[in-house]
């Protein structure tokens, strides 16, 4: 295997919650060097906040520092010059507060990246709003589209955003850094969380003629179903194979496109008194076996199980000195000739102080046992 695409890129790593840290961990997980600043004085964490932290700061090195001190804020500056870009996903003030906002960092090295990845963007008059994925995908318009006729909406159940947002950040930072090879020149990156789901609701926002019906049916089981569509005459042909070509399917108010659509709640009902006496998994094979696009309504439970994802390793386990084997998901993009490598859990809180400290910045052993005593690291 050749060395991974990313080696020798260094990022310093100001992120927090999800957002940020996923972006960093996709970049950590193909070869860059990504730098966690931690908090010198971590809160109390139960297991699932413990769990949460190591999910999304796997292949990353971990170093305190107190950025409520001068002697901090000197230490991250130091940090900068030896770093190719710097990503944090605070409100945009906050960076400023630290006088290491872009203007700042640039002074200290004319060709470094930033990134920001915030909820609403580094300007307009909602710049230091706050927000977190369930807030954000409701600001977006997204959560409106998801409620069932004449129910309020219920939200997507995860944090969507901030995956999506991460996957936008992470495709901005490599372009900035291929642009930084040609020119020589860095520059800012400011990614709104908002507007990158916005951009996922395509024709929500444009009335579009439904040329298909789609549903999500109840099937065979407890809470179990499975989604389908059918867009063309071709596929209803199909369709209606894979059913055993019912009598009910020959109806006139069947007939077309336009029927169907027409009469969705009557046909509704009669695909779910089909659908529903078939486990999931049966009924999008049956479709499926005809070409007609289906999918079984998954949990955890079925994921942890899929041949599909153990086949192509998705599910991938690390030992941590705290937690022991955990078990996480794995980059979603391969590379054949690079691909992604999952080596180190996430730090413990200033587990890389000598490393960075020391053979990085040059600092000596009693410089850097004077900062941990004036509680800078």
């Amino acid at each position: 295997m050749t060395d991974p695409v990313l080696k020798n890129i260094r990022i310093l790593d100001f992120t927090w919650v999800l957002a940020g840290p996923y972006a960093t961990r996709l970049l950590a997980d193909f070869g860059a060097e990504v730098i966690k600043v931690q908090p010198l004085l971590p809160g109390e964490e139960d297991d699932f906040a413990r769990g949460y932290y190591n999910t999304w700061n796997r292949n990353k090195l971990g170093i305190t520092l107190n950025l409520a001190t001068p002697e901090g804020i000197a230490l991250a500056k130091k940090l900068v010059l030896s770093s190719d870009a710097v990503v944090e996903n605070f409100t945009p003030r906050v960076m400023a507060n630290w006088g290491l906002d872009y203007a700042s960092l640039k002074a200290i090295k004319a060709d470094i990246i930033m990134l920001s990845l915030s909820a609403m963007g580094a300007t307009g008059p909602y710049r230091d709003y706050t927000g977190f994925g369930p807030t954000i995908q409701a600001f977006s318009g997204l959560t409106h589209l998801t409620a069932y006729p004449g129910g309020p909406p219920l939200g997507l159940g995860t944090a969507c955003a901030d995956h999506v947002a991460a996957l936008f950040a992470c495709l901005a930072l490599l372009s900035a850094l291929e642009y930084r090879r040609e020119t020589g020149e860095g520059q800012y990156i400011d990614v709104s969380q908002v507007e990158a789901m916005v951009n996922l609701l395509g024709d929500a926002f444009v009335p579009v003629k439904e040329t298909a019906f789609q549903g999500v049916y109840r099937s065979k089981g407890d809470d179990r179903w499975c989604a389908l569509a059918v867009a063309t005459d071709e596929e209803w042909q199909n369709f209606k194979k894979a059913l055993g070509r019912p009598p009910w399917a020959e109806d006139k108010r069947f007939a077309t496109s336009a029927a169907r659509l027409k009469n969705k709640k009557k046909l509704d009902e009669l695909i779910e008194g089909w659908t529903k006496t078939l486990p999931a998994g049966e009924v999008m094979s049956l479709l499926q076996a005809q070409g007609v696009a289906a999918g079984v309504v998954q949990d955890a439970r079925d994921l942890a199980k899929a041949p599909q994802l153990k086949e192509r390793g998705f599910f991938i386990e690390l030992d941590h000195p705290e937690t022991g084997r955990t078990i996480s998901d794995a980059t979603p993009v391969r590379l054949s000739d690079t691909p992604p490598s999952y080596s180190r859990p996430a730090p413990l809180p200033g587990q890389d102080n000598g490393y960075v400290y020391g053979e990085i910045l040059g600092l000596s052993k009693r410089e850097i046992n004077k900062l941990r005593k004036q509680g800078v690291i």
